[in-house]
């Protein structure tokens, strides 16, 4: 396991990004909640803004009441959006013989074996196999310059770009050359995307990884290569 191996690398957002999570975003959501209580009266009267409701509450409370209160929530609001953006925070450990990627309370180890390139397609952490297949594709803000020493300095094979992005085809329904019952899980993997259901997107990408096919998105564009063999994502 990485984060056992002595001399191992961690790279993650650091005190930095907390501060603008927790200091930051509650501070934000207390100015917000002020200036929207100011307007409340107004606000309340509109008849196409929503929360008509909450904004009539507090333009009805005396002004010693309804500052706080609605700064307070909004403050709140913010603290909660902190939160998950910390649990959201992604944390890579890299050691020589493996690498452990944490986010979200579970962790994923990769062992340096089994990885042939490791690079950053766009803001995704990406490692392959030497058949081709992705081992891990993992979106991330943290910095591509820590990402790369971190890497090359334990000997991981860091390339520049995708090896393999001229093999990739824009997904069109019904387009000839993929395996069986890859056209399918694209077509529901499109409605995931086009709904904004991130958790099926990710689970519809491990069952096109089981057939061989890798899908990488551009947008609402999905975008697919055939490797080798299967792989598991």
């Amino acid at each position: 396991m990485a984060g056992r191996e002595p001399g191992a690398v961690v790279v993650t957002g650091g005190a930095g990004e907390l501060a603008v999570l927790w200091v930051g975003f509650p501070l934000l959501g207390v100015g917000l909640g002020a200036a929207f209580t100011a307007a409340s009266g107004w606000l309340a009267d509109l008849p196409w803004f929503p929360f008509q409701g909450w904004f009539a509450l507090l333009a009805g409370l005396p002004e010693g009441r309804s500052y706080p209160v609605g700064a307070g929530l909004a403050g709140l609001a913010g603290a909660a959006l902190a939160y998950l953006g910390t649990r959201e925070r992604l944390t890579v450990t890299v050691g020589r013989e493996g690498v452990r990627l944490h986010r979200d309370g579970q962790g994923r180890d990769v062992d340096r074996a089994a990885v042939a390139a490791v690079f950053l397609d766009g803001k995704a952490l990406v490692l392959t196999d030497a058949a081709g297949g992705e081992l891990v594709r993992e979106p991330s803000d943290l910095s591509p310059a820590a990402l790369r020493a971190a890497f090359t300095g334990q000997g991981w094979p860091w390339v520049g770009q995708d090896p393999y992005r001229a093999a990739y085809r824009r997904w069109v329904p019904g387009l000839p050359g993929l395996p069986a019952g890859a056209d399918a899980l694209l077509r529901a993997r499109q409605r995931a995307l086009d709904t904004d259901r991130g958790g099926e997107v990710r689970e519809l990408r491990g069952e096109l990884a089981r057939l061989g096919v890798v899908v990488r998105d551009e947008g609402k564009r999905q975008y697919w290569r055939v490797v080798a063999g299967p792989s598991d994502p």
